[in-house]
């Protein structure tokens, strides 16, 4: 799964580097390295305008959405902190995503993500060390090695509250790593490629293989992953440290302060 990430691009960058038309963001996009599910994250997404007609064309949009997708149909805002996540395999067949599959998909601009590789602890322990009951787990951020933006696959909905506010909520897409990732976690964030941007966000595009064909599975070799400090194990915590390579951190195999 990814249940973290950082993303730290300034709103002008965002607006240049997606060619956005219609900047719907109310306040400042402030950097935040520690993402977390419930959070509102920048988000691209191409919808008409309310009220237009029909026939008028969709605009490239840049907003902020809450992490955590809450279908429409759904009681309960709260159904979102377990909707993070969307699997590439199943996305377009299950009922909570179907819908956003078919004409609801948007792109999640990320600097990188953070999974938990657990180290193996020792079989004989230190004398008067008591044996670990839990195993302990080192962070790692991994990114596009030549850091460019990742723009993360994703769904949104509109959901109603009781209060009549509409909320936008969105999932992350996620597929297999590929094995040079894997041996941290079996799974990683769908990354969408430039070129296929447009017709990822086209919402008139709804024929669900051609959406299915637009996303592939991340090259091995492409990406950079390296151990962090624990500190970003605490929502509370943020800044640009916690993407600093840690001093001591344990690396899956060779225990080097780097996996690749």
């Amino acid at each position: 799964m990814c249940g973290r990430y950082a993303t730290s691009r300034a709103r002008q960058e965002l607006l240049d580097e997606f060619q956005v038309q219609f900047d719907a963001v109310d306040g400042e996009i402030e950097p935040d390295y520690n993402v977390a599910p419930t959070k509102q994250v920048p988000a691209i997404l191409t919808r008409r305008p309310k009220d237009a007609p029909e026939e008028e064309d969709a605009v490239r949009t840049l907003r902020t959405l809450r992490w955590g997708l809450v279908p429409s149909w759904a009681k309960d805002l709260a159904i979102g902190s377990r909707m993070i996540n969307a699997r590439v395999e199943t996305a377009h067949e299950k009922p909570s995503y179907r819908r956003a599959f078919a004409k609801r998909r948007c792109l999640l601009p990320a600097d990188g993500y953070f999974e938990w590789y657990t180290l193996q602890a020792p079989d004989d322990p230190a004398q008067g060390e008591k044996k670990s009951k839990k195993p302990q787990k080192q962070p790692f951020f991994i990114r596009p090695k030549d850091e460019a933006v990742m723009a993360i696959a994703g769904l949104y909905e509109l959901w109603k509250s009781p209060e009549d506010e509409w909320i936008w909520t969105c999932t992350v897409i996620t597929t297999n790593a590929p094995d040079d990732l894997g041996r941290i976690h079996d799974r990683m964030p769908m990354v969408v490629e430039p070129s296929r941007w447009e017709a990822w966000l086209d919402p008139d595009l709804n024929d669900v293989d051609e959406v299915r064909g637009l996303l592939v599975p991340a090259m091995a070799g492409t990406m950079d992953a390296y151990p962090v400090s624990k500190a970003v194990n605490n929502v509370r915590n943020n800044g640009p440290q916690l993407i600093e390579p840690a001093s001591n951190g344990d690396s899956p195999g060779d225990h080097s302060d780097a996996l690749f």
